[in-house]
């Protein structure tokens, strides 16, 4: 069997909704939800129950793509600016949503480097 694009898309949001079932973010304890593509990495602070998100950072802002946009040394720079947004939001605990992917490299760098900025995970 081959593992098309299109089925390695379809197992990731299949897991990403059995870890979603478990994970809620509230105005006490938002989500910290990080997506990446091939070329980029974004993380949001979502509060579900309003529906809205809260803060977000991403590799398509102009401060963070006149370096380098891939990588993990990227990531850590998402997840380090996402976690000072916060903070001036007044958000120091969140739940993370790793968003169906495994909690390693760029992922865990966000988480990684969102802890280190003083975000609570």
């Amino acid at each position: 069997m081959t593992n098309t694009s299109a089925e390695r898309r379809r197992s990731r949001l299949q897991r990403h909704r059995r870890v979603r079932k478990k994970i809620v973010g509230t105005a006490d304890r938002p989500r910290l939800a990080v997506y990446r593509s091939n070329r980029h990495t974004a993380a949001q602070i979502i509060d579900d129950t309003s529906g809205r998100t809260l803060v977000a950072a991403s590799t398509l802002e102009p401060d963070l793509r006149s370096s380098e946009t891939t990588g993990v040394r990227a990531a850590a720079e998402v997840g380090r600016l996402v976690a000072e947004r916060a903070a001036g939001s007044g958000i120091t605990t969140v739940v993370f949503d790793r968003g169906g992917y495994r909690y390693h490299g760029r992922v865990a760098a966000v988480a990684a480097a969102a802890r280190d900025a003083g975000l609570k995970l």
